[in-house]
């Protein structure tokens, strides 16, 4: 009976495999945005000032880095839950993508949080002069704060654990 619960443990972690399939769907999704956003930006750069350039070059960064954090996610996980991926045969394998671990990807996916954060926070400093809410404002750099001290404090307590093993 014991081997018969383990193995329905063990088999129970494809049930995770659908999630990421839905993740390559919707970084697919995130391609179509990106591609629109891109269009625009190219289409409507003559009659872009500084500011307006600076937004849509923000507004691609924002959007590949929201795709960078997709694929650390799909990868990482699958790695880490569902399987290991055999890259050997592959020669422009990126090299981190089997040696992420659930600590490395805690701090990666933070990271990229971070980044995004920092991202909207910059878009909203870029449009005081077009008048953004002051309390928008406000609220964007305590979220943005907070991430920046959650990635802290997690860097911090993935150091104490290593040390301790």
């Amino acid at each position: 009976m014991e081997k018969l619960i383990e193995r329905i443990i063990l088999l129970s972690r494809w049930i995770m495999a659908p999630f990421y399939l839905g993740l390559v769907i919707a970084l697919a999704v995130l391609l179509y945005k990106f591609g629109v956003e891109l269009l625009h930006f190219v289409t409507h750069a003559g009659q872009f000032d500084e500011s307006d350039t600076i937004l849509g070059l923000l507004a691609l960064v924002d959007l590949t880095f929201t795709g960078s954090l997709v694929i650390i996610v799909i990868f990482s996980g699958y790695e880490n839950f569902v399987a290991k991926i055999d890259g050997s045969g592959h020669a422009d394998w990126p090299e981190w993508m089997t040696k992420v671990d659930f600590a490395g990807l805690k701090q990666k996916l933070l990271a990229s949080i971070v980044a995004i954060s920092a991202i909207a926070l910059l878009k909203a400093f870029m449009n005081l002069d077009r008048g953004v809410d002051e309390k928008q404002l406000m609220w964007l750099v305590i979220i943005h704060v907070v991430f920046v001290l959650s990635g802290v404090v997690l860097a911090w307590t993935d150091r104490l654990s290593e040390k301790s093993h």
